[in-house]
């Protein structure tokens, strides 16, 4: 299994992002998928998950209606929509890759794989 993150970079606070993450290796329609992020010195913590189907999203407290997570089933792709940044959304994002049950995790330890991170700065 391979989740390959790309997307990140480096914008102005008020920018906007679009992170992606491709899936291989594994029936990426029967996966809920999730966005986490990691600071330095910090945990990681959830940011976005969308169900198998796309039909179910859930966001963390701070996105606040700034992000917006989707996904491609046939592309075997999901996609976190980054806007309104500041500063305090730099960080590693990740994707992982969760077997179907009935409940989204939002967790990091319920999650089966994931992928290598792609940065994201934001400069004030």
């Amino acid at each position: 299994v391979q989740l390959q993150a790309s997307g990140g970079g480096l914008v102005q606070a008020g920018g906007s992002l679009r992170l992606s993450c491709a899936a291989s290796g594994l029936t990426f329609s029967i996966y809920h998928m999730g966005w986490f992020r990691q600071a330095p010195g910090k945990e990681r913590e959830f940011v976005a998950a969308i169900s198998w189907s796309g039909g179910r999203q859930y966001y963390a407290d701070f996105v606040k209606g700034r992000f917006t997570i989707s996904r491609d089933n046939a592309k075997n792709t999901v996609y976190l929509q980054l806007n309104s940044l500041n500063p305090e959304d730099t960080a590693v994002y990740y994707c992982a890759a969760r077997y179907t049950k009935v409940i989204v995790p939002t967790t990091p330890r319920e999650y089966d794989y994931w992928g290598q991170g792609t940065l994201v700065t934001v400069s004030s």
